[in-house]
């Protein structure tokens, strides 16, 4: 009977990712097991090892897959702050993703589709720091992106443990990563100028 269900899935590894994602919500990805996730998405225990060979396989399709959602999600933002938002409106939505693609030792960092969606990820990252002016970005643009992405980052991670639930008081996290930017990514002033 098990076997007669993996089959009648359709799409046999997207069920899985997607029983893989609610089990990470759920419990973190440590505590993922190939085992558990073949009872969750109610198919035979060798199903996943067929899809994803191990559990590094599938924690690094879940990583390539968030990379890539990652990358449309920025894609759309039309300036560095407008990316601190997506980038934290994209953990909100992608918790699951979000915990596992910043944590290298859970997947084959050498990963074909790993490396393509990270690539795209970075490079849309990096247009926002780009798009700044000489004197928003500063001398160097490379610690301009380290510290717009230890910013968002550290704000989305923030949200995700429930640390900015009190401080937040209820409002829109977007919004709210929108007003500490802005705190940060002033256009410089000018001497004499107030």
């Amino acid at each position: 009977m098990t076997t007669e269900r993996a089959y009648h899935h359709g799409d046999l590894r997207r069920a899985l990712l997607t029983a893989a994602l609610d089990a990470i919500a759920q419990e973190g990805p440590d505590a993922l097991s190939l085992r558990d996730l073949a009872r969750r998405a109610g198919v035979s225990h060798a199903a996943p090892a067929h899809h994803f060979k191990d559990r590094t396989g599938l924690l690094t399709a879940v990583a390539a897959e968030g990379y890539a959602l990652f990358a449309d999600a920025l894609a759309e933002a039309p300036d560095l702050r407008e990316r601190g938002v997506a980038y934290v409106r994209f953990a909100a939505r992608h918790p699951a993703h979000f915990q596992v693609m910043f944590r290298p030792e859970l997947h084959r960092t050498d990963d074909t589709a790993l490396l393509t969606a990270k690539a795209r990820a970075t490079d849309e990252l990096r247009a926002g720091v780009d798009d700044l002016t000489d004197a928003a970005r500063g001398e160097d643009a490379r610690l301009a992106g380290i510290a717009a992405w230890s910013l968002a980052h550290g704000f989305a991670t923030l949200l995700l443990t429930g640390n900015l639930d009190g401080p937040a008081d209820g409002k829109d996290p977007a919004e709210l990563f929108r007003s500490v930017a802005g705190f940060l990514f002033r256009p410089p002033t000018t001497p004499g100028s107030s």
